[in-house]
């Protein structure tokens, strides 16, 4: 017997898609070990679960955890209802982490620092294959795996607030100013800005969602004031497609912001980018810049940067990954789902063959598998990890019958160039996948939804992207 066959998969975060892979995992009878950075299951959903998804629970449960709660005697929630990320990690993640077939494979506080293979850095070749990963915590420990999953997620990096890609100037003395996408503005953060002055930044859901939670909290907090900056020189794209969404949710999300912005409760600032801060008394000023050069300088008391995130492929440094060098995805993945051509349309069903790497075994997997890209789906990374898992228990046959429906969406905008790095809400209509793979449909990158903070299901693998899942 091969020594790889007596080891686990080692799969990297508790989130939904780890949970899910997890969950494949035993399905199929293979040996595995999930390591989570956090204290408990789904940490960073955790961290947004004031927020109200704009995905139905029917997209946001995967088959195989589902088979297991339902073998346990779960009692599944309402499909059609929105689920809040609180709700998405009380009611189904931590009871799938809590069945007798996972939670004795789960570890918490376990924090992936390194993957490598034993004994063997990046350029070594002879017996690569054969040879067990080995992947180091941050306490030190060795643990070795036949194969690794990665769904870390990207919650932990989001982006910076500067344009370029670089910080603004001035970002870091700043960082007391700052908050990052989805703070709980009309509950437990209400006191950081009731009464002052916000900036956000970004054109997603997040900053949506974010915009509308302030706009409710000026009319009971007098003072309260908003801002809205944005790179693009229209908002439409972030007031997407109203009645024409398939996801009610969504649709309602973007024109409840357009009609704050009308009336005066949000003042927008189109075609500016963050260019400086300087803090100051209590307060701090944000030079934003025009396209044309232009310059104006506002003080504010909390700025939310809501501009995406971006993957952290350190720990995988020794490992031959292929990578593009624009979105960070695999190679074979990127040109399904890059912002800069697919602002609109479908993300075609993928799985095993577009997330392989040089380096048989690895898989990155969920949020972190887009890279940069913000048009994640939860059900994407379902169906990603049930490819995977097939193919790790040599089912190739299942790992490349990918199949994949969604809900239809009119949140679209027609001009590709309107798709900035960073934070972007992608729609699509239904169209026919690859053959032989199914469906695609209505992909969009995230989860949030409609009434009162909501953001979409994408970004619960590790964060915030744009459209829900």
């Amino acid at each position: 017997m091969n020594v790889l066959d007596e080891l686990p998969v080692v799969v990297v975060g508790a989130g939904p898609v780890g949970l899910a892979a997890a969950a494949h995992l035993h399905e199929r009878g293979l040996p595995f070990t999930v390591l989570e950075a956090g204290d408990t299951a789904a940490a960073a959903v955790r961290q947004w679960g004031h927020v109200r998804v704009f995905s139905p629970w029917r997209y946001n449960l995967d088959a195989a955890g589902r088979r297991l709660l339902d073998a346990a005697g779960w009692v599944a929630p309402d499909l059609d209802a929105l689920p809040t990320g609180a709700e998405l990690a009380a009611d189904y993640l931590q009871p799938l982490a809590e069945l007798p077939q996972l939670k004795p494979h789960l570890r918490y506080g376990a924090r992936v620092v390194a993957i490598s293979r034993l004994g063997l850095d990046r350029l070594r070749t002879a017996g690569r294959e054969q040879t067990p990963f080995l992947v180091r915590l941050a306490d030190g420990e060795d643990l070795l795996a036949r194969a690794v999953i990665d769904a870390s997620g990207t919650w932990n990096t989001p982006n910076v607030l500067g344009a370029s890609g670089l910080p603004a100037r001035g970002e870091g003395e700043a960082a007391p100013y700052l908050e990052h996408a989805l703070p709980d503005v009309l509950g437990a953060d209400r006191d950081r800005f009731a009464g002052r002055h916000t900036l956000v930044v970004g054109a997603g859901h997040s900053a949506a969602n974010t915009l509308l939670s302030l706009a409710e909290l000026a009319i009971g907090a007098p003072g309260t004031e908003v801002t809205w900056a944005i790179r693009s020189a229209s908002p439409a794209r972030t007031y997407g497609g109203g009645d024409a969404d398939a996801l009610p949710a969504r649709g309602a999300l973007g024109s409840r912001l357009r009609e704050h912005v009308e009336a005066g409760r949000i003042r927008l600032l189109t075609g500016f980018s963050v260019h400086a801060l300087d803090p100051a008394d209590g307060r701090v000023a944000v030079v934003v810049r025009a396209a044309d050069g232009g310059t104006e300088s506002i003080v504010v008391d909390r700025i939310v940067a809501a501009t995406g995130f971006r993957p952290d492929h350190s720990i995988a440094g020794e490992l031959r990954l292929d990578l593009d060098p624009v979105l960070g995805a695999t190679r074979a993945l990127a040109p399904l789902i890059d912002p800069n051509e697919h602002s609109c349309g479908t993300v075609p069903p993928h799985g095993v063959d577009e997330l392989a790497h040089p380096e048989p075994g690895y898989y990155a997997v969920g949020m972190k598998s887009y890279g940069r890209a913000p048009t994640f789906l939860m059900a994407t990374g379902y169906e990603q990890v049930r490819s995977v898992v097939a193919a790790l228990a040599g089912d190739w046959a299942a790992a490349r019958d990918v199949r994949l429906e969604l809900p239809e969406t009119g949140v679209c905008n027609s001009d590709p160039a309107e798709a900035v790095s960073g934070d972007s809400c992608c729609g699509t209509a239904s169209a026919a996948g690859p053959a032989g793979r199914g469906l695609a449909t209505g992909v969009s990158g995230g989860l949030l939804a409609a009434p009162v903070n909501l953001i979409p299901l994408a970004t619960v693998g590790g964060d915030a992207g744009c459209c829900g899942g």
